[in-house]
């Protein structure tokens, strides 16, 4: 099993300036690559605390390519509704070549309202857009002169510059959280899956139909699952819980608030019961997510007891993100929690250590 590490910014400039985000994201990225974790990633949002600090994840990647030997960097992940699949490509290929071919893709749908409303964009397309963007990224950086006449975008005999580092391309994930169709998708179309541990009862079903339509697909192996965690561990339980819990539970107020479309009447075909799920967000806590081990905040003995749970629950996944600065912890704090778990959990999962 693999672990990396996750940046999702949750902070606005009375909190933290960008400068002093992104100078503390660049230090643990440096450090997480040091300790053997196998990927650095971050998200794709814009205009609210909850993720605007990364409206380009290409940007920071870029940057840390320069920090880190070893680590995969990953898109998590670019959203194709609110980029033109041309631009989306060109930066793709120089980032693989900047990396030296370190990069993999992460694509998602957006989820939040009031993106779609101030792209002009509608949540009705969502799924249109998201399909036939990742298909004519591919197409442009598997084949020179492509050309592909779409709904939203067309191509004409166009060859995307620089070409990919890695042939025929870097490795694709697609996000999924809630629904079946989702799971289906990925597995059909030979994808990675990415993965959130909010709803972690429901994860095995939604796993297993990953798995299948993998399968039945015709392709090799079994998939891949990275699912996403937060994570603080300290060698006292409680001290670890008292420290982080309130910056979890404020993550999560955050996350609603950016949400709260869909708690207010707001519904669209593309995304069905997403009123239920930011409901159920907005009625969770730190201690819950805890208990479901959708947070891991404990112990290095308490998280491996969960960590080995989950695996079991879930049928098995293949990589752990974990977000290990969430809200507005420190610096210090999260550097020791990310150290102490390199140390003594990773190598209970097979993981390498320090490089």
């Amino acid at each position: 099993m693999k672990f990396g590490v996750q940046f999702f910014p949750d902070v606005g400039p009375a909190e933290k300036s960008g400068a002093a985000y992104f100078r503390e994201t660049l230090d643990l990225a440096e450090e997480a690559d040091r300790l053997g974790y196998s990927h650095i990633r971050i998200v794709e949002h814009y205009f609210h605390p909850y993720g605007g600090y990364s409206p380009n994840p290409i940007v920071f990647l870029a940057a840390a390519a320069q920090r880190t030997r070893q680590a995969r960097l990953v898109t998590g992940a670019v959203l194709p509704v609110f980029n033109h699949p041309l631009k989306l490509a060109g930066e793709i290929g120089m980032l693989d070549a900047i990396s030296g071919g370190r990069l993999d893709v992460g694509f998602a749908r957006a989820f939040l309202p009031h993106e779609f409303r101030r792209f002009g964009r509608s949540p009705d397309e969502s799924v249109a857009r998201y399909r036939e963007g990742i298909e004519q990224v591919e197409l442009l950086l598997t084949q020179e002169d492509a050309t592909h006449r779409g709904r939203f975008h067309t191509i004409e005999n166009t060859t995307s510059l620089p070409r990919p580092t890695q042939q025929p391309r870097p490795k694709f994930y697609v996000a999924a959280l809630n629904t079946p169709e989702s799971f289906g998708f990925a597995g059909r179309m030979g994808y990675a899956v990415m993965a959130i541990a909010f709803v972690a009862d429901k994860m095995r079903p939604l796993l297993a139909t990953y798995r299948k339509a993998w399968r039945e697909a015709g392709h090799a192996g079994d998939g891949e699952v990275m699912i996403a965690f937060h994570m603080f561990c300290d060698e006292d339980g409680e001290r670890a819980r008292g420290f982080a819990c309130p910056l979890l539970d404020r993550y999560l107020a955050s996350l609603v608030d950016a949400a709260c479309d869909w708690l207010d009447g707001m519904n669209s075909a593309d995304y069905p019961g997403y009123d239920r799920v930011i409901a159920g967000l907005r009625a969770a806590n730190a201690q819950e997510q805890i208990t479901s081990g959708s947070a891991w905040i404990g112990t290095p003995d308490e998280i491996a007891a969960t960590i080995a749970r989950l695996q079991d629950e879930f049928g098995g996944f293949e990589e752990a993100s974990l977000q290990v600065n969430f809200n507005t912890m420190p610096y210090e704090p999260a550097l020791a929690s990310m150290q102490l778990f390199a140390r003594e959990v990773m190598p209970r999962f097979g993981e390498q250590g320090e490089r």
